[in-house]
C-alpha cells in the first residue's frame, strides 16, 4: 500500500483507512495559508517542508457559522453535529483516499467539492468519506475552499490590486486544488489524464463554474453535478444571491468595510480572523459567485446551454422533494397576469394545463409548481441535443423512502449518503434495501468516474439496469427508488410545455 508518498512540496505519511487496502491522507496543503496579505487574494503556492508531514487528521474547516450549535436544526442532526470541530482561516487543505499499491497504477481520480450555499460546509462531514469509492478503484480527493465573505468579497481596492482575480476566491481555491491534483495525483497512483470533478448543491454549482470558466488546457475530463443545476421557471436562475456583477458586489464590499470600521483594504487585512467571522455573521449578507468577467464570465446555466464549457460527459440529477418553482402570486388575477406576461400568446395553453378554470388558487399553484432542477436539466438536455453534441448527459432522480421519525422525504442532500455509500454513519434506521441501493448508486458513480459511462456489473456479477444518456428523443433518466430502475417515461405535459417555451422565449 502507498502509505508514504512524495509530492511537490515534500513527503507525506498516510494511514490505513477502515479497510486497510485503502490509504487516507488528510490535511494536505495545496496552497499557502490565505491569511494576512493573502486574505482576499487568489491562492498562492504552498511552501515546501522538511521531513515527513503526518497527514493523519482533517485540517480546520473554513470560517463559517459554528456547526452543530442548534440541535433543532435539520442538518445539525444529520451531519453538522460537532460544534467543537476546529475552524481557522488557514484552511486550504485537501484529503486523498487511494487504493493503489504503487505509483504507476494510473487509477481514475474523483475530485469532490462540498456544498453549503457557499456559506458553510467542510470536507470532514461524515457523509463525504472517500473510502467506499476508493474501494471501487478510484483515487478520491476532497478539497476545501474559502466561503462567505472570506471567499467572495469584492471591493474597488481589490479590483485595483488584482484586476485579473478581483473576487471569487473560493472558486479560485477549487481551481487551485484541481491543478494540484493534476500535478501531484500520480504520486498516489492516480491518472492525471482521467480526472472527474463532482459536487452537490453549491458544490454542484461550483462544478458548473469550473466547467464554464476560461480554460487553457482541460483540467478534468468528466463532471458530476448533484442538485447543482438550477433554473427557476418563475424567476432568476442560480443559488440565491449568486450571479451578481462585480460592480454590485464592490458596492456591497464598501458597505461591509464601513460596517467593520476600516477605511482601507490594508486595515481590513490586519483584522483578526475570528473578529471578521463574527462581524460577517452579524452583517447577514449572502456572499457567492460574482460575474467578474475573469473567472465567472456570465450566467453559468446559459453558458452551459451554449456549449461554452468543457465538452465532457456529465452526470447530473436531483432528489424528488427539493427546490420547486412556484408562482409568487396571491390571487387568481395575479396568476393570470403572470401567465400572460410570461407566455404571451401561449398563455391560454399554460392556464389550461394548470386548470385555471377550477377557480381554486392553491390547486392551480400546486399544478403550476415544477422541480427547479428537473426543469434546468431538461432544458440543458434539449440544448445539448439541438446543438448536435454527442457529449453524453446522464440524468437521475433520487426517490427512495427515507426512514426516520421526522418523515423527511427525499430531502436536499439525502443522496449523498448513497453515492458515497456511507449510510452506516447516519443516525437514520436504514435497512437492507437502502444498502442495496447505495451499493448500486456508488457503483454507477464509480463506473462514471472510471470511463464516463455509469453502466457495468454489480458486485453480484449481474449487470445493473442500463442507464442511457438523456437526449431530446429519449428524455429519460435513472430513478433511484427502492431500487435502481431506468424509467422510459415522457415528461408531463406542463414540463414539456415549459421546456418548449424556454427556447421559444429565450
Amino acid at each position: 500500500m502507498l502509505r508514504k508518498v512524495k509530492i511537490e512540496n515534500g513527503l507525506i505519511q498516510g494511514l490505513p483507512a477502515a479497510d486497510p487496502k485503502i490509504t487516507s491522507f488528510k490535511g494536505v496543503p495545496f496552497a499557502a495559508p490565505p491569511v494576512g496579505q493573502n486574505r482576499w487574494r487568489a491562492p498562492q503556492p504552498a511552501s515546501d517542508w522538511e521531513g515527513t508531514l503526518l497527514a493523519y487528521e482533517f485540517a480546520p474547516i473554513s470560517m463559517q457559522a459554528t456547526p452543530g450549535v442548534n440541535k433543532d436544526d435539520f442538518y445539525s442532526r444529520e451531519w453538522h453535529v460537532d460544534p467543537d470541530i476546529p475552524m481557522a482561516e488557514d484552511n486550504l487543505y485537501l484529503n486523498v483516499w487511494t487504493p493503489a499499491s504503487s505509483e504507476d497504477e494510473k487509477l481514475p481520480v474523483y475530485v469532490w467539492i462540498f456544498g453549503g450555499a457557499f456559506q458553510y460546509g467542510y470536507t470532514a462531514e461524515m457523509e463525504f468519506d472517500g473510502e467506499r469509492l476508493a474501494r471501487r478503484g478510484a483515487v478520491v480527493v476532497t478539497l476545501n475552499y474559502r466561503l462567505n465573505s472570506f471567499g467572495f468579497l469584492a471591493h474597488p481596492e481589490l479590483t485595483a490590486e488584482a484586476p485579473d482575480a478581483p473576487t471569487n476566491f473560493g472558486l479560485l481555491d477549487q481551481r487551485a486544488g484541481i491543478e494540484w491534483v493534476k500535478r501531484n495525483i500520480a504520486a498516489f497512483g492516480g491518472d492525471p489524464e482521467n480526472i472527474t470533478v463532482g459536487g452537490q448543491s453549491a458544490g454542484g454549482a461550483s462544478v458548473m463554474h469550473q466547467l464554464t470558466a476560461p480554460q487553457n488546457d482541460p483540467l478534468f475530463h468528466k463532471a458530476v453535478v448533484l442538485s447543482g443545476m438550477f433554473k427557476n421557471v418563475y424567476g432568476n436562475s442560480g443559488i440565491p444571491g449568486s450571479g451578481r456583477t462585480l460592480s454590485q458586489v464592490e458596492e456591497e464590499g464598501v458597505k461591509f468595510f464601513d460596517f467593520l470600521g476600516v477605511a482601507s483594504l490594508a486595515e481590513a487585512r490586519e483584522l483578526d480572523g475570528e473578529y471578521l467571522r463574527q462581524k460577517a455573521l452579524e452583517y447577514e449578507k449572502f456572499w457567492g459567485p460574482v460575474i467578474d468577467k475573469q473567472f465567472v464570465m456570465g450566467d453559468v446555466f446559459k453558458l452551459f446551454l451554449e456549449n461554452k464549457r468543457l465538452m465532457v460527459p456529465v452526470m447530473l440529477g436531483r432528489t424528488s422533494s427539493e427546490f420547486f418553482s412556484v408562482p409568487d402570486v396571491s390571487s387568481l388575477d395575479e396568476f393570470e397576469k403572470m401567465a400572460r406576461e410570461t407566455f404571451g400568446s401561449d398563455a391560454d395553453d399554460y392556464l389550461n394545463l394548470c386548470r385555471f378554470e377550477s377557480g381554486n388558487l392553491e390547486d392551480v399553484k400546486e399544478r403550476a409548481s415544477v422541480s427547479t432542477i428537473e426543469y434546468a436539466i431538461r432544458v440543458a438536455g434539449q440544448a445539448n441535443s439541438d446543438s448536435g453534441s454527442d457529449t453524453p448527459l446522464y440524468y437521475y432522480n433520487f426517490d427512495p423512502e427515507i426512514p426516520g421519525w421526522d418523515n423527511p422525504g427525499t430531502f436536499h442532500s439525502a443522496d449523498l449518503w448513497f453515492f458515497f455509500e456511507t449510510l452506516a454513519k447516519a443516525w437514520r434506521p436504514f435497512t437492507g434495501k437502502h444498502y442495496d441501493l447505495a451499493r448500486q448508486m456508488s457503483n454507477y458513480l464509480g463506473n462514471f468516474i472510471s470511463s464516463g459511462d455509469p453502466n457495468g456489473d454489480d458486485a453480484t456479477g449481474e449487470a445493473m439496469p442500463t442507464w442511457e444518456p438523456y437526449t431530446s428523443d429519449s428524455p429519460y433518466g435513472m430513478v433511484f427508488g427502492d431500487q435502481a430502475e431506468f424509467v422510459k417515461e415522457e415528461p408531463d405535459a406542463l414540463m414539456d410545455f415549459l421546456v418548449r417555451m424556454y427556447f421559444k422565449n429565450d
